[in-house]
C-alpha cells in the first residue's frame, strides 16, 4: 500500500527527477538543474490562524544525483527589511528566527524522519524526528548549505548526502513538508497543510515526495571519527599537583543497510558537550536533564522514550558520567517497514577509590508498527557488575550484582494525530528486591484545535527499581487528568484565550491519599504572539520520608507531617520578533510549614544580529519558615554570551551562580567547524567559592576529531 493510500495530505504530491547537471551549493537559483525541477510554492498559514493560504510566499525546489538530495527554498519578503535571526549558532531556537526547514519520512510510516534546515542568516539545523514529529536537536551529520540574501527574498540550498540519512531501500514515495516562520508578519506556514495545534514537523500532515525511480542505493557507508584531546586540571581545595591528560579515542558509524547503523565506539570523550543549565533544587525528587552526548543520539528514541516522563527504565545518562567507557556498541534502525531494533552494549571501567567495579549496560528494544501510525514495543535491560560480589568491603559504597527490567508498552497514534496515547508494564529484577517490583502505566489524549483533553494513571511499586533508568518515586500511585478550551475571537488584538485545569492525585499502594495538586489556569495569547497567563494551585503534602525544604542539609521535616498551600502565579512571554526579547514567571504562596515562598524566573534577551546573543537566566527563591530555618532566599544567576562569527566558528561563554550550592561556574567553549562534523573544541572550565570569593577547580581542554567517510 502506499502513502496515499493512507495519507490525511495524500493529494499534495511533489515530483523529484535526477539531475545530470552539476548543483553548486552556493544559495542561488541559476543551475540548470533548478530549471527543470517541479515547484512547491503554494504554501497554507499554520499560524496564527489555518484558515487561509500563506500572505508570505515561498518557491521550494528539489533534484538528486547519485551521492545527494538537492533542495532550494526561495522566501520572499512581503515586508522588506533586516531579517530577525538571534545568531549563526547551529540548531537554533525555531520560534526566534526567520528560517526554513523541511521534514522527510524516509521510511513511509508518519512517526520517524529527518529534518534540515537554515534561518535566515545560515545557521543550519537538523534533528532526527520520532514519535510522528518530536525532534531531537542534538543529532549532528555531514551535510552542506547556503544562504544568500537579497532585498526581497533570501534564499537557501542545501546537499543532504543519502549516506547522512536513512531510508528504506527501493521505495518510490517518502513523506515530506516544508515549513517556514516570518517573524516580521508573525507568520507560520507549511506547504502541507498543519492544524495550529501541531507542530509543522508532524508527519502525520506530510505530503507526498515523488520519485521518478528508487533514491540510488549507497555502497559502503562507513565513517570514521578519531579524535585526539589534550589538558590539565587543577584542585585548589585539596590542593593537588596539577594533573595533565592526553587521550586518543575513536567513533564508527556503519550503515548495514540504508536503513540500519551500527555505532562503535572505543574510549569515547564528552568534554565538549555544552554544560546543563543550573536549577535551584527545591524538590523532594531528582530533577531530569536531557542526553546531549552524540554517541547515544541517533535512534536515540527507540531507547530512551520507553515509558513516560517519570518513568523512563533506560536514561543513557546513568552511563559514563563521572565513569570512564572502555567501549560500546549501538545496533538501531529499521529491519522493515514494520519492524525498528535498537541493541546497545557498554562497559564502564573500575573506579578504585569509589569501590564502583566495572559495569557492563545491554539494552535490547524491538518496535513494530501496527495499524496506520500505533506500535508495540518490548525493552529489554541488563546493568551488570562485573566480577564483583557485594558485602566483600563494607568501608566503600555497595552497588547491586545486577538489576534487570523487561517492560512492553502500546503507543497510539491516530492518523490525523488528534488521539494520542500511550499503555506500558514494566518488571525488574534485583537481588534482594522481590514483589511489588512493577510498573503499570497508561494515557491518553485527544488534541483538537479547540479542546486538549488528557488522563494519565501509573502504578510504581516499591521494590521497583531501574538503576539505569530515570523514575525518582517508587510505591505509589497516580491519577493525572487535564483539560484546556480555546477560544478564537475573529477580530481584535487577542488571537486566542482560554482556561485550562489540571490535576496530579497520589496514593500509596493501599490506595492511601499522600499528596495532590489542583491547578486553574487562564491563557491569552496575542495577535503579535505576546503570550498571558493566570494561574491558582492547591497542593497538598504528606511527607513519605524527612525532607529539608531548603535542600541544604541544616534540618529535615518529620516523616508523616502534612502540608498544603495556594499559590498564585503570572507568567509573561513577549514577541519573538523582537531584538530585545523576555519571559517572566512570578508565583506567590504558601510552603511547607505554614511558611511563605515568593518564586520569581527570568530570562532575558538582546541579539546584535547575527553575531552576537546576550542571554541572562535569573530565578529567585524567598522562603519565610519557623525556626531553625527561618527566612531563606536563594538567587541562581546564569549569563550566557553567544558569539557566533560565522556559521562555522563559535564561542559560548556561560557563567552561573548557585547561592543553593554556594558555586560560581564559568565554562567557555571554542568550537570550529572546520569541516561538515568535524570539530575543533578549546573549553576552559572554571569552579569558585562565592564567599569568600576562590577558586575550587579550573580545567583547560583542547580537543580534535575528524569525520573521515570511506
Amino acid at each position: 500500500m502506499t502513502i496515499a493510500a493512507q495519507k490525511k495530505n495524500a493529494a499534495f504530491r511533489l515530483n523529484i527527477h535526477r539531475t545530470f547537471t552539476p548543483v553548486q551549493v552556493d544559495g542561488s537559483v541559476n543551475d540548470p538543474a533548478w530549471e527543470k525541477a517541479e515547484r512547491a510554492d503554494k504554501f497554507y498559514m499554520v499560524l496564527p490562524m489555518d484558515t487561509s493560504m500563506a500572505q508570505v510566499p515561498t518557491d521550494v525546489r528539489m533534484c538528486y544525483d547519485d551521492q545527494n538530495l538537492y533542495i532550494i527554498a526561495i522566501c520572499y519578503k512581503k515586508i522588506t527589511g533586516v531579517n530577525m535571526v538571534e545568531s549563526l549558532r547551529r540548531d537554533f531556537n525555531f520560534v526566534k528566527n526567520d528560517n526554513f526547514i523541511f521534514f522527510i519520512d524516509t521510511f513511509e510510516d508518519q512517526t520517524n524522519g529527518f529534518t534540515f534546515g537554515a534561518n535566515a542568516a545560515g545557521a543550519q539545523w537538523d534533528a532526527t524526528l520520532y514519535e510522528g514529529g518530536k525532534a531531537d536537536l542534538n543529532w549532528d551529520n555531514k551535510w552542506t548549505s547556503a544562504v544568500t540574501d537579497h532585498a526581497d527574498r533570501w534564499v537557501f540550498e542545501a546537499a543532504i548526502p543519502f549516506k547522512t540519512i536513512r531510508y528504506k531501500k527501493g521505495i518510490k514515495e517518502w513523506g515530506v513538508n516544508f515549513s517556514r516562520n516570518d517573524l516580521k508578519t508573525t507568520e507560520k506556514s507549511s506547504w502541507a497543510p498543519v492544524p495550529r495545534q501541531f507542530p509543522t514537523a508532524s508527519l502525520a500532515y506530510t505530503g507526498v515526495l515523488v520519485w521518478d525511480e528508487a533514491p540510488p542505493v549507497q555502497g559502503p557507508n562507513v565513517s570514521v571519527i578519531p579524535y585526539v584531546l589534550t589538558g590539565v586540571s587543577k584542585d585548589y581545595v585539596n590542593k593537588t599537583p596539577s594533573q595533565y591528560r592526553s587521550d586518543i579515542g575513536l567513533d564508527a558509524k556503519i550503515s548495514v543497510t540504508s536503513s540500519l547503523n551500527l555505532d562503535l565506539t572505543f574510549h569515547p570523550d564528552f568534554s565538549q558537550v555544552e554544560v546543563d543549565k543550573q536549577v535551584t533544587n527545591l524538590d523532594r525528587f531528582e530533577l531530569f536533564f536531557p542526553e546531549r552526548r552524540q554517541f547515544f543520539l541517533e535512534n536515540n528514541d527507540i531507547f530512551g522514550n520507553f515509558g513516560n516522563t517519570n518513568i523512563r527504565p533506560f536514561f543513557s545518562r546513568r552511563i559514563g558520567l563521572g565513569v570512564p567507557i572502555s567501549f560500546g556498541a549501538r545496533l538501531s534502525g529499521k529491519l522493515d517497514k514494520n519492524w525498528r531494533i535498537g541493541a546497545m552494549n557498554i562497559q564502564t571501567e573500575k573506579v578504585e577509590e569509589r569501590g564502583l567495579p566495572a559495569q557492563n549496560f545491554a539494552v535490547v528494544s524491538l518496535q513494530r508498527k501496527i495499524f496506520k501510525r500505533s506500535s508495540v514495543g518490548f525493552l529489554y535491560i541488563d546493568k551488570t557488575s562485573l566480577n564483583y560480589t557485594p558485602g566483600t568491603d563494607l568501608t566503600k559504597p555497595q552497588y547491586s550484582k545486577y538489576n534487570r527490567n523487561l517492560g512492553f508498552e502500546y503507543n497510539l497514534a491516530s492518523s490525523n494525530n488528534v488521539w494520542t496515547g500511550k499503555g506500558m508494564f514494566l518488571k525488574s529484577f534485583t537481588p534482594g528486591k522481590t514483589g511489588s517490583d512493577w510498573v503499570h502505566s497508561g494515557s491518553i489524549t485527544y488534541n483538537s484545535r479547540i479542546w486538549n483533553i488528557s488522563w494519565q494513571h501509573e502504578y510504581v511499586g516499591k521494590n521497583y527499581t531501574a538503576e539505569a533508568g530515570y523514575v525518582p518515586r517508587q510505591g505509589y500511585i497516580k491519577f493525572n487528568p487535564a483539560i484546556t478550551r480555546n477560544y478564537f475571537p475573529k477580530t481584535g488584538t487577542v488571537l486566542s484565550h482560554g482556561p485550562q485545569f489540571s490535576a496530579a492525585m497520589y496514593f500509596d499502594e493501599k490506595m492511601r491519599r499522600t499528596d495532590d495538586w489542583f491547578n486553574v489556569s487562564y491563557l491569552v495569547t496575542m495577535r503579535n504572539r505576546i503570550t498571558f497567563t493566570g494561574s491558582f494551585q492547591r497542593d497538598f503534602i504528606e511527607l513519605l520520608n524527612p525532607f529539608d525544604p531548603t535542600n541544604t542539609g541544616k534540618d529535615s521535616l518529620a516523616k508523616g507531617s502534612r502540608h498544603s498551600a495556594n499559590t498564585y502565579g503570572i507568567d509573561i512571554v513577549s514577541q519573538p520578533q523582537k531584538l530585545f526579547t523576555y519571559s517572566a514567571s512570578v508565583r506567590y504562596g504558601g510552603y511547607y510549614a505554614d511558611g511563605t515562598r515568593f518564586y520569581w524566573l527570568s530570562d532575558i534577551g538582546y541579539r546584535f544580529q547575527p553575531y552576537l546573543s546576550l542571554a541572562l537566566s535569573t530565578s529567585y527563591n524567598q522562603l519565610k519558615l519557623p525556626k531553625p530555618w527561618g527566612d531563606v532566599s536563594f538567587f541562581l544567576i546564569g549569563p550566557k554570551i553567544d558569539l557566533t562569527m560565522t556559521n562555522k566558528l563559535f564561542i559560548t561563554t556561560y557563567v552561573q551562580y548557585n547561592e543553593q550550592q554556594k558555586n560560581i561556574n564559568v565554562n567557555a567553549r571554542l568550537q570550529w567547524r572546520y569541516k561538515p562534523a568535524s570539530d575543533l573544541f578549546i573549553v576552559y572550565t572554571d569552579n569558585y567559592f562565592p564567599t569568600p570569593f576562590s577558586v575550587k577547580n579550573r580545567a583547560l581542554v583542547l580537543k580534535f576529531n575528524y569525520w573521515w567517510s570511506l
